[in-house]
């Protein structure tokens, strides 16, 4: 069996059936184009080729490569797989999706699937869902913690008697630009090497910038809620005096995982 890198955070996938069940619950079709990042062994790989119309997969490993291009011999031939060695972090996906490896040419709509290193997480949908041609959906294996935190609340207002469901900047992010939702639980004794914490599959869909009205709008945004969440002791209303907002209607005891993205959203327009 293929050794896992632990300097590049590798748990293999091992079930079949679970990912036949991510495919599924990722809504790809015969017309979606697919970008995997990370196909390790080829377990997810197998079953987006079984649904999807193109797949193209990314991966830094240059030994589960090269295995890779041997397993999947016959799909990179017909040009239903590309296979590329590299580190996503470092690839102009944007250009290369766009261009000669989508469905059709110059095609901008795509899908994100993949069973990612849990360390890249937060980086990986920032590069996605930042991007200037966003995925029309991300579907992707993370922490269950994770997982949980970034569908906490699910845009409840804010209550002083909540005790459960804060928010994050990773939450706010993520649901600044899309619809996220916690598919199912994987257990840890899915993957080799076995993880010290249990997953989850999580789906973030309708990905778009509707929120924000230009992208001075979307920079705004980010540097509220980077300034509201930077001293956690202290309430949000004194965190965002420091970039010079006004004091507007936020409880004076609030605190910044209190507050809602369409309370911070409001902001936007009381800061400019």
């Amino acid at each position: 069996m293929t050794r896992a890198r632990k300097s590049l955070g590798q748990n293999f996938l091992m079930h079949a059936r679970i990912a036949e069940r991510i495919v599924m619950v990722s809504g790809v079709d015969k017309n979606s184009a697919v970008l995997e990042i990370g196909p390790g062994t080829g377990m997810l790989t197998r079953a987006l080729l079984k649904r999807a119309g193109r797949v193209i997969a990314i991966e830094a490993d240059y030994e589960l490569y090269k295995k890779l291009e041997l397993d999947f011999a016959s799909e990179i031939s017909n040009g239903h797989l590309k296979l590329i060695h590299g580190d996503i972090r470092n690839w102009d996906f944007e250009m290369h999706l766009n261009s000669r490896y989508s469905v059709k040419e110059g095609a901008r709509d795509y899908q994100v699937v993949a069973n990612i290193p849990y360390y890249l997480t937060g980086e990986i949908f920032r590069m996605f869902l930042e991007a200037e041609h966003q995925p029309s959906s991300m579907t992707l294996l993370v922490q269950k913690e994770v997982a949980d935190r970034i569908v906490a609340r699910d845009g409840k207002p804010y209550s002083a008697k909540a005790t459960k469901g804060k928010e994050s900047i990773l939450s706010l992010s993520v649901k600044a630009y899309g619809k996220p939702k916690r598919e199912f639980l994987v257990p840890r004794g899915a993957f080799k090497p076995t993880p010290k914490v249990d997953s989850a599959v999580l789906t973030v869909r309708n990905i778009s910038r509707k929120n924000f009205k230009t992208r001075a709008e979307e920079q705004r945004f980010f540097t509220l809620i980077r300034a509201g969440f930077a001293h956690k002791r202290k309430f949000v209303r004194n965190n965002l005096a420091e970039v010079g907002l006004p004091q507007v209607d936020i409880p004076e005891k609030a605190r910044a995982e209190d507050l809602s993205l369409s309370d911070w959203l409001a902001l936007i327009h009381h800061s400019v």
